[in-house]
């Protein structure tokens, strides 16, 4: 599904003097399809950083993303126009950031709904019934369901940032500390939801803050440096 060949990110701080700041290098690792790869390592060594390299937020300073696509056939993720890189994000490609980021006045319901609508082309009464399936498993309460996310505790948040990521089943998703701000019932839920989008196909690259945690649910871990 993807492999990534001698990564290296650098970023030049000009009201420093244009200091250089190496992030990460040589990070080289393969996933197949259908696999779940875990990326290791103490805090600030760039395990994000590489994921936001793969979904195109940054771009790459050397290395090569070979991405098997759907719509597009093997490309190059960090050499591919942006115009491609784009619509790869939007049918193919999931991401859950450490924060959710949505537009304030929401509803919990509509954002979770919003990519099922989009990417499926489902009916909006199938789409709702999928999200409002997603908040019952994630322990969200009803009376929520039209709220504003942005009004939810950081822990709630998280579970509609996780929603709105599954619900409409994409090919690879990345997974940036997804658990790390809830609690162990909630935890538990999250792990049987990924388990199920893995058995349908999909590959998967995330961070845990639990090493016990990262190691029982990924196929393999790559430790970066």
């Amino acid at each position: 599904m993807i492999t990534v060949d001698n990564l290296s990110k650098s970023f030049t701080l000009h009201i420093l003097n244009e200091k250089k700041i190496e992030v990460c290098h040589d990070i080289s690792f393969h996933v197949p399809p259908g696999g779940f790869l875990g990326l290791s390592g103490p805090s600030g060594v760039g395990k994000s950083t590489v994921l936001k390299c793969l979904y195109r937020t940054y771009l790459s300073s050397s290395g090569a993303i070979h991405y098997n696509s759907v719509a597009y056939g093997k490309v190059d993720l960090a050499t591919l126009p942006d115009r491609a890189v784009i619509d790869i994000r939007y049918k193919e490609m999931g991401y859950v950031s450490q924060f959710l980021k949505v537009i304030p006045r929401v509803s919990a319901l509509a954002v979770i709904m919003e990519p099922i609508l989009a990417r499926n082309g489902v009916s909006r009464d199938t789409a709702r019934k999928r999200a409002i399936g997603l908040l019952e498993r994630l322990r969200i309460p009803s009376h929520l369901f039209d709220a504003y996310p942005a009004t939810f505790s950081g822990g709630e948040q998280q579970r509609i940032n996780i929603a709105r990521a599954v619900s409409w089943k994409p090919s690879l998703l990345l997974l940036d500390e997804p658990t790390a701000s809830l609690d162990k019932d909630s935890v538990g839920v999250v792990l049987e939801i990924l388990k199920e989008l893995r058995e349908e196909g999909t590959t998967m690259i995330g961070i845990f803050h639990d090493t016990t945690l990262l190691e029982s649910v990924t196929d393999s871990v790559y430790q970066v440096y």
